[in-house]
Order: C-alpha cells, then sequence, then structure tokens
C-alpha cells in the first residue's frame, strides 16, 4: 500500500466523499474486494476511520458508491467520445474503442478495481444493480454503430455478433493489462482491439487500426 499523503483540513462533504472513492479503487487494485477493508481505505487516504464511517457507514455502501462512481465516469467517457466523433459510423467506432484506454480511464488502479469487482461473486448482484443499465446502453450504442458499418460497407454478418466480439476483446484486453502488467502497452493493447475493427470492416480500417479515410 501507499503511503497516504497528507490531506487537505477542510474538503467540501462531495470532495471528501471523492477522496474516500479514490482510496477505496487504490485498495480495491491491491486487495480485491473481499480482503479490503475500512481501515485500510482510511489509511490510503489519511483519514480517521470514524470520518470513512460519517460519510460511508459500511464497506458495502462504500463499495457500491465507488462501482457506482466506475460505472458514471467510463460512461460519461465512451459517449463523449463518441459524440465528438461526428455522424461517421467509422469514426464513432474509432472513438469508442480509443476511449476505453485513454490515460484517465485505464490507470493500472482503475483496471484492478474494475476486475476486483469482475471477479468476485458476491459482488454480482451489486454489478448489475450499478451497471446493468449503463451496460445496456453502450451495447446498444456498439450495435447501432456496427450495423451501419455493416450496411454502409456491405460485410457479412450480423451486428450482435461483431459488437460482442469487439466488445469482449476490449473487456479481455483490460484483464490481459491486470494480469500481465509488462506483456504490452497501453497503446499496444488499443491496437488489438482496433485490429478486430479491421477483420470485420477491412474497408474502414487499415492493418493497424487506424481509419482508412477522413471521417
Amino acid at each position: 500500500m501507499t503511503t497516504p499523503a497528507k490531506p487537505p483540513r477542510k474538503l467540501s462533504r462531495e470532495a471528501r466523499r471523492e477522496q474516500l472513492i479514490e482510496a477505496t479503487i487504490a485498495v480495491l487494485a491491491v486487495r480485491g474486494y473481499a480482503r479490503a477493508t475500512l481501515t485500510e481505505v482510511a489509511d490510503t487516504a489519511g483519514l480517521s476511520h470514524g470520518l470513512v464511517n460519517f460519510h460511508f457507514t459500511s464497506k458495502d455502501i462504500l463499495f457500491s458508491e465507488t462501482l457506482a462512481y466506475l460505472s458514471e465516469e467510463y460512461t460519461q467517457n465512451w459517449q463523449r467520445a463518441v459524440a465528438m466523433a461526428g455522424p461517421s459510423p467509422a469514426a464513432q467506432l474509432d472513438a469508442l474503442v480509443r476511449a476505453d484506454f485513454l490515460p484517465e480511464i485505464s490507470t493500472p488502479q482503475r483496471l484492478a478495481a474494475w476486475c476486483a469487482f469482475w471477479g468476485e461473486a458476491q459482488s454480482r448482484p451489486l454489478y448489475q444493480e450499478k451497471c446493468g443499465s449503463k451496460n445496456a446502453d453502450y451495447i446498444e450504442k456498439l450495435e447501432h454503430i456496427c450495423a451501419a458499418l455493416l450496411a454502409e460497407g456491405g460485410y457479412p454478418g450480423k451486428a450482435d455478433r461483431v459488437a460482442r466480439a469487439i466488445r469482449v476483446a476490449s473487456e479481455g484486453i483490460w484483464i490481459d493489462l491486470v494480469t500481465q502488467p509488462e506483456a504490452y502497452t497501453t497503446e499496444e493493447a488499443m491496437r488489438t482491439v482496433l485490429a478486430c475493427c479491421t477483420a470485420f470492416f477491412p474497408g474502414h480500417f487499415d492493418g493497424d487500426g487506424n481509419l482508412a479515410f477522413p471521417a
């Protein structure tokens, strides 16, 4: 566990809660879901156990809020990326994949915290509660983009299967970055997922996963 930095004396309630959630992400990354404790969160944040209990009355509530925080952060990230990409489905798919590997989203701690939630059976009901509808929105958008690309390029395939393959590739690469951090860079991880885009949409993505024409 890293040595906690000395926190500011006074923070707003919302800022203090965010500080504790960030500390929870750090603890989850090291300890996992089942072994993480409120005491470790307090130590990592440089705060008293009592102050943690003031903001989050139990470990379950703190973990629930942490997962909701990560889920909202992830959702806002991909939605912003797609909105900025413009109307081209190829540009939107490119933006959607790249959004998963932005430095603020794919930090080792965040990826490990996500894996902690995915890996514990006891966290699955919580995951479904906090992430289910947001996951459905993401899947719907990805399938819509893939359907548009299949039609635009005259490619064979079903949009739901193509979208699933790309999504599973991205999630699997995240796990790989946690379990094999020295194997390859985040840039190479992103290129690997973009290679799936090339496989399904070769007229829109080149051999290195770049857009094959201006969006």
